[in-house]
């Protein structure tokens, strides 16, 4: 296995939309696509990656706007897996009338997340990722740590020197702030966090100096 992450940063907010790919059997998930789905299918293409999934951090428009065109791409479509907790957010559009947006019809779920989770690019194909429930941001936050990468893809729950929002449904300050000293702060300083925006940054940066957790 020749595991690699590749990020693109697309749409208006903008977001991180994250490939995560095996270069030894072409295997990938998609993680969090956003807008310009055809982007990302054209990486995964240029790459020699076949995307087998898409994993969904939370359940935010803008974290997954693109999730119908990709998973539409392929037949039968992919699979689209989502913590329970945010199942609300997903059937609104993940809040987009909220902010004036609509975006294209969403699949259905078909994979359900929960804390501690395994996770491979195929149902039946090796780990590659745990999952990680991190709320606070949304209810049904998860993360996905990538241990082999040494590598979170943490959504929303941390950015470099910030935190998520926690204004909207489902979010809560110190709900988010103990998933961050659980779930984030228990891993190795060195690792690798890659956000939903923003540049990525480390456990060990953000525990010296995010101004949110002194």
């Amino acid at each position: 296995m020749r595991l690699e992450l590749i990020r693109l940063t697309l749409g208006p907010l903008p977001n991180n939309v994250y490939l995560l790919g095996d270069h030894a059997s072409g295997d990938a998930v998609v993680v969090d696509p956003s807008f310009e789905g055809q982007v990302v299918l054209d990486r995964a293409a240029a790459l020699g990656w076949t995307p087998r999934a898409i994993w969904l951090t939370h359940g935010h428009f803008d974290h997954l706007a693109g999730a119908g065109e990709i998973a539409g791409a392929f037949n039968p479509a992919l699979p689209v897996g989502l913590h329970p907790g945010d199942r609300a957010w997903y059937a609104q559009e993940g809040g987009a009338g909220q902010f004036g947006m609509t975006i294209p019809p969403l699949p259905e779920v078909a994979l359900t997340f929960e804390d501690g989770m395994a996770l491979g690019l195929r149902a039946d194909a090796q780990t590659v990722a745990e999952v990680r429930h991190a709320p606070g941001h949304s209810a049904g936050h998860v993360m996905f740590y990538v241990e082999s990468l040494n590598t979170l893809l943490c959504g929303d729950v941390i950015f470099r020197q910030g935190i998520g929002r926690t204004d909207l449904a489902g979010g809560d300050q110190s709900t988010l702030l103990e998933s961050i000293r659980t779930q984030v702060f228990s891993l190795p300083d060195e690792t690798r966090l890659l956000p939903g925006h923003g540049p990525e940054t480390t456990v060990g940066f953000e525990k010296a100096h995010n101004p949110f957790l002194k």
